[in-house]
């Protein structure tokens, strides 16, 4: 699909410099620029890449003062970086923008499907599943019996979702999720092997939620796991039965949650941190990556890192000592030795 220069331009509420019919079908780093394609320079250290890029269109703040002459058109804004994000966004509805039920596929004569919904080949929709409107759903998702998904929601290729499970508006699931698998509940017997509690509870995941490739999040043993609405997950983390994860909370790849845990809103969990389970980390923590908590954090905004962690400002301190030890430890021994010598002087 192309655009001119204009009509970006209009989208953008930005001024021209330059030829207004100039056409884009591509969006492109300005290094890397090709005839045809669109790029921005927000960052002063590629400002030299804007008199040799081959970009037919690059946007550019208003106050940006070329210092040779520049070959491409530009369209000036008052924030480039912003406004490039927003053609982001449009490039990608319109990427993304599928309609129709493609064959083969299985939708359940007891679901109801909401309008302009998509749904890819070998999907599966099971019985009383609830899909709202412009709802993608990719090929080879499963959505299992009585599911619920909220309107301009979108689950990519692969995603599988589990009975009873609640998705909300807006939300986004990438490749390989999975929603409202077992919870690791097991219990042993007389014989010591291990009995499998049953997990009937679900998962009730929000509006505004993104969940990144391959992220498992397990349905409750009783009640539900919850993540609440604008909380971002990565890649690869595991969520386990009955914690809930607070609003706009923001966890990174590969950490893991140990059940009923409670985490607050506004968070920022870095990756690979470990977090037992049965507590409690209150609002606006933050946590730094490979940091393993072991128990509650209840100071609001508090920094934590470490393993087991603890306050950031007294980890960097004893950090500070932490990587001296061996040549403290040489210090101590040439101590010693200078105290067991003058020990045998002054015995003698």
């Amino acid at each position: 699909m192309e655009f001119t220069a204009k009509q970006i331009s209009e989208l953008l509420h930005g001024t021209i410099e330059g030829n207004e019919q100039v056409k884009v079908n591509r969006l492109s780093k300005i290094e890397e620029g090709e005839s045809g394609s669109l790029s921005f320079l927000a960052n002063p250290k590629y400002a030299p890449y804007i008199y040799s890029t081959r970009a037919s269109l690059v946007i550019v703040n208003s106050d940006f003062i070329p210092e040779q002459p520049v070959a491409c058109t530009l369209i000036r804004v008052d924030n480039a970086y912003t406004s490039f994000v927003q053609l982001l966004e449009v490039y990608n509805e319109i990427q993304l923008n599928k309609k129709g039920i493609e064959q083969p596929s299985f939708i359940s004569a007891s679901a109801k499907m909401g309008q302009d919904c998509y749904v890819g080949a070998f999907a599966y929709i099971g019985n009383n599943a609830w899909i709202g409107n412009n709802v993608k759903i990719y090929p080879q998702v499963f959505i299992g019996d009585n599911v619920v998904i909220g309107d301009h929601t979108t689950l990519f290729a692969g995603v599988r979702i589990y009975s009873d499970c609640k998705i909300g508006a807006n939300c986004t699931l990438h490749t390989g999720t999975v929603i409202g698998a077992d919870g690791f509940g097991f219990t042993p017997n007389s014989e010591n092997q291990y009995k499998k509690v049953a997990q009937i509870g679900n998962v009730i995941i929000e509006d505004h939620v993104e969940i990144g490739a391959n992220t498992s999040v397990d349905r409750a043993t009783l009640g539900s796991t919850i993540i609440r609405r604008g909380v971002k997950l990565d890649n690869l983390i595991q969520v386990a039965h009955n914690v809930e994860i607070g609003e706009n909370t923001v966890i990174a790849a590969q950490t893991g949650i140990a059940g009923s845990t409670r985490i607050g809103k506004d968070c920022m969990i870095g990756g690979q941190v470990g977090i037992v389970g049965h507590i409690t980390i209150a609002n606006k923590v933050k946590i730094a990556a490979q940091s393993g908590i072991g128990s509650s954090i209840t100071n609001e905004g508090e920094i934590v890192q470490g393993s087991p962690a603890f306050n950031i400002g007294d980890y960097k301190r004893t950090y500070v000592v932490f990587r001296k030890l061996p040549q403290l430890e040489k210090r101590i021994k040439e101590l010693e030795q200078m105290i067991a010598e003058l020990k045998q002087i002054t015995s003698s």
